[in-house]
């Protein structure tokens, strides 16, 4: 597979195009940042005659990594698209970012791929991350191979990371990560580091030589053959061990040769149903050259192993009313359904949206139907409109070159879809359906700001809207109880290219402040207070009095007013009054400014005036007496507690452990799960993981994961209730 030189078809400066799913591959690149995902991407270009050299499209942008804050940054932080055009085979290459805190944008990658390329450094091996995107993508049987890089490291080893990735990757079946070719180095240098200069193929023997900067073959001399026959015969043991011919192996082990047109077909079918997982190396083409070492290898594995879109399972697609609709998907003719799996925005046309279309054909200028599942607890809206698609376009770099459709199983982006957000269903007008989505990671860290100025304050709605519309891992909450506004982020990189946009591209300067939990306060024990409110000023004076009686409750239990007033002390009519001047004082607390919560106020007596009492002077009376019960009483600070799960490797179990009990958690329960890795179970106080998320990837090396959900409030340590109180006397 991939021995043989293939010439493109395509041209720089147009758009690849795709009339069938079967002249489609789409594949999306994954690895660790620094892996040189984008590096490989522009060789892949440069290979496949779609830049003029080396990342460079026609304007002298580059291919990946556009964005000015990828620039700034150095690194990519959101999902890239290149279509490349390679023998007749439209080739959608999406790099995704290696960084944790961009998860999100890898989530799109995978939902929009039919196969995975994972990328892994020579020098630096694979990460916990890395690791766990694997076996997600094994639970969904996707095509995989692997591709190492960086072999011109001095620490390079192609041999040693091709045993790691088995041992790592093939952790059930290390015989299914195999090499498919074995790189050639030159003679060690001043340095005593030699390069590589090209590959062997193991099934045809063939010698691939690129230290031309062309692709030149010839046959290998009679001292490198004995050099691969070891890992020849382990190759074709392999690919015979996933042969649908179960005659193949007897054949084999009883001395015939077996035929390399049978191999290679065994080989692409196991790649193709995601059994076999090949593993090839590659490097980016020198200054002037035209191909990169090991892209031609690469494109032909992509187009002749990776499976086409017609042979994606199925996706489960429902009306909007929610009934399962059988669909044959990947038909070009059949009823249009396609998905929104990534939304941007640029500055002169607006909002644009990477679209795959999984049935159907897209058009430009259409009417289609925006449906959504909505995620409005991240303060995104449902969707149920009809919208007309603007033009269609292939991207590449900073370019966009117009499309005249997108078949089933192509991607293409979408201008002027103005309602529909990363995750949305477009199908026709006349029949609305509605494609299950993705899981989307929930995003842990908390960033409250504040507009920086009057202007900026004016703005802030609008580009929170146009942020969180764009970014669906990224949370937006006013939160009611610390009138604090709150962008929940996948950490403080994610944060950081946030605010970066909201400055750069919707001009709104903001200040990050201090994150507040929403604290409670409640009653220790029961407590009387008296509310007098009497003043005369001439005309119409104020006169209300009431005494009230408060007792705590059980938590949950919010505020209880209770009436037993007798004799009409207090009128009918101003009952409510003191009711609600109880509550509104409860609502701005009696001790450190937080809300009062689980107690019983009940009204036992009170006085009026004839004249001068009224609904307003009850509502201070009734204030004043909740106040005064406040004065005599022990009031307790009460702290939210999350129910904290934390999944971890076994290696880090009581380093977790002893972290999550210097925040005062108390850990519930563990259990073992499968992968040598355990579930931890506790309740932490929502104080105390604030920034737990940035933490526990430290603590953890990137390989652990979490997830909190509220559990209750509780009293808070008397030294720490009592430090609150402090800081809330000393506020402005």
């Amino acid at each position: 597979m991939g021995d043989k030189a293939n010439t493109h078809t395509g041209a720089a400066g147009r758009a690849p195009a795709a009339d069938h799913p079967a002249s489609v591959r789409n594949v999306v690149l994954v690895g660790h940042s620094g892996a040189g995902k984008t590096t490989l991407v522009e060789a892949l270009a440069l290979t496949a005659g779609a830049v003029n050299r080396a990342g460079r499209v026609e304007d002298g942008g580059t291919v990946s990594d556009y964005d000015e804050i990828e620039h700034r940054q150095q690194r990519s932080v959101q999902l890239s698209l290149v279509p490349v055009d390679w023998d007749g085979v439209k080739i959608n290459v999406l790099d995704t970012p290696g960084y944790a805190d961009f998860v999100g944008e890898l989530r799109a990658g995978l939902r929009a791929a039919d196969a995975a390329l994972f990328v892994v450094s020579a020098s630096d091996g694979v990460d916990g991350s890395t690791r766990m995107v694997w076996e997600e993508c094994a639970a969904v049987g996707m095509p995989r191979a692997i591709v190492i890089t960086h072999l011109e490291a001095a620490r390079a080893d192609f041999e040693e990371m091709t045993r790691i990735c088995a041992q790592v990757f093939g952790r059930d079946d290390p015989d299914a990560v195999l090499p498919l070719y074995l790189p050639l180095r030159d003679r060690p240098g001043p340095d005593g580091h030699a390069p590589v200069t090209g590959l062997i193929g193991l099934l045809t023997r063939q010698l691939f030589d690129y230290s031309s900067g062309e692709r030149k073959e010839s046959e290998p001399g009679p001292d490198q053959l004995p050099l691969i026959e070891e890992a020849r015969n382990r190759l074709i043991e392999g690919i015979i061990a996933e042969s649908e011919d179960e005659t193949l192996m007897d054949r084999y082990l009883g001395g015939a040769d077996i035929d390399l047109g049978t191999l290679v077909q065994d080989l692409e079918r196991a790649v193709a149903r995601g059994s076999f997982f090949p593993v090839l190396a590659a490097a980016p083409a020198a200054e002037g050259a035209r191909k990169g070492l090991g892209t031609v290898e690469l494109l032909e594995l992509i187009r002749r192993g990776f499976p086409t879109p017609l042979e994606r399972d199925g996706l489960t697609v429902s009306t909007l009313d929610g009934k399962q609709r059988d669909l044959t998907l990947c038909d070009p003719d059949g009823p249009l359904v396609a998905e929104v799996v990534k939304t941007s925005s640029d500055p002169y046309v607006g909002r644009v949206s990477l679209v795959r279309v999984f049935s159907g054909t897209l058009r430009p200028d259409e009417t289609v139907h925006v449906s959504g599942h909505g995620l409005t607890d991240r303060g995104h809206e449902d969707h149920d409109v009809d919208e007309r698609v603007g033009a269609l376009s292939a991207p590449f770099g900073k370019q966009q070159r117009p499309l005249t459709h997108c078949v089933a199983g192509d991607l293409a982006c979408v201008a002027k879809l103005s309602r529909a957000e990363t995750g949305d269903t477009l199908s026709a007008t006349d029949d609305p359906l509605l494609m299950a989505p993705w899981e989307m990671p929930d995003p842990l860290l908390p960033i409250a700001i504040r507009a920086h100025s009057k202007p900026d304050e004016d703005k802030l709605s609008q580009g929170l809207a146009r942020l969180v519309a764009e970014d669906p891992t990224m949370r937006l909450e006013q939160n009611q109880d610390t009138h604090q506004v709150v962008l929940w982020c996948l950490g403080e990189a994610h944060a950081d290219v946030a605010l970066e946009r909201l400055r750069t591209r919707y001009g709104v300067q903001v200040d990050v402040v201090p994150y507040r939990v929403s604290l409670r306060e409640t009653f220790a024990g029961r407590s009387a207070g008296r509310g007098r409110h009497v003043k005369q000023s001439g005309g119409h004076g104020q006169y209300a009095i009431c005494a009230i009686e408060v007792e705590p409750l059980p938590g949950g239990s919010g505020i209880e007013f209770v009436d037993k007033v007798v004799g009409g002390a207090v009128p009918r009519q101003f009952i409510p009054s003191v009711e609600k001047g109880v509550r509104a004082q409860a609502a701005r607390g009696v001790a450190a400014g937080y809300p009062l919560v689980d107690v019983r106020v009940t009204l036992l007596d009170g006085k009026a005036h004839s004249v001068d009492s009224s609904d307003a002077a009850f509502q201070t009376a009734g204030a004043l007496a909740l106040r005064e019960a406040a004065g005599d009483a022990t009031i307790h600070l009460l702290e939210p507690v999350a129910e904290v799960t934390v999944l971890v490797g076994d290696d880090y179990v009581g380093a977790v452990m002893s972290d999550l009990s210097g925040r005062r958690g108390r850990v519930v329960g563990t259990e073992q799960t499968s992968g040598g890795r355990t579930l931890i179970r506790a309740e932490v106080p929502e104080i105390e993981i604030g920034r737990y998320l940035v933490d526990l990837r430290s603590l953890s090396h990137g390989t652990a994961r979490f997830s909190r959900s509220y559990a209750r409030h509780e009293p808070m340590p008397p030294q720490l209730a009592a430090k609150v109180r402090e800081q809330a006397q000393d506020a402005p």
